[in-house]
């Protein structure tokens, strides 16, 4: 599933979303994961033409504010070292 962040960090934020229920590191440690990157390239593509950036937050320190496992795809702007 994918989701439209409607955040405004970046002025595209798309949320690739597993919709069976699992954490950060069951996702990343399943099967799925192969199949959630093929989504995040592929809307990547389509919604950032210029570039993009996949991101996956684990923990409170690392910026994780959803327990459900997902990934990030923003862009749409130079985004610099860092986002």
């Amino acid at each position: 599933m994918v989701i439209y962040n409607r955040l405004q960090w970046v002025p595209v934020m798309l949320l690739v979303i597993p919709k069976k229920h699992m954490t950060q590191e069951e996702m990343w440690q399943s099967s799925i994961i192969a199949r959630l990157s093929e989504v995040a390239v592929k809307i990547g593509i389509e919604y950032c033409p210029g570039g993009f950036r996949i991101l996956s937050n684990f923990g409170g320190e690392g910026m994780q504010s959803q327990p459900h496992g997902h990934l990030h795809v923003v862009g749409g702007t130079q985004l610099g070292r860092y986002v």
